[in-house]
């Protein structure tokens, strides 16, 4: 298998990301010789040798949740809004029971 960590970098791939989590990555990964840009090269290199993520991912992952709660709560809202039926502010209250 080639070795994209070394090979050339002729594609650009951009994310967006949280500006506190990238300087404290920078940190890390800097302490390491590394750029982030060199550690993004360097995890998708070690999933193409692990033929997936480098590392275990399961339900316990606080982030997954996060990710899936937020998934569903955005298609629960997308639904309402199609949804003819509407309630009181009343209903709301007691349907959440959460005192006025």
């Amino acid at each position: 298998m080639k070795n994209v960590v070394s090979a050339p970098k002729t594609d650009m791939f951009r994310i967006r990301i949280n500006p506190e989590l990238r300087q404290q990555l920078e940190e890390v990964y800097g302490k390491n010789g590394l750029t982030l840009t060199d550690a993004v090269n360097v995890f998708f290199q070690q999933s193409l040798n692990a033929g997936g993520f480098p590392f275990t991912v399961n339900e316990n992952n606080a982030e997954i949740i996060k990710g899936k709660a937020m998934a569903r709560l955005m298609k629960e809202l997308a639904a309402a809004q199609n949804d003819p039926v509407t309630h009181s502010e009343e209903d709301v209250y007691a349907m959440f029971g959460v005192e006025k």
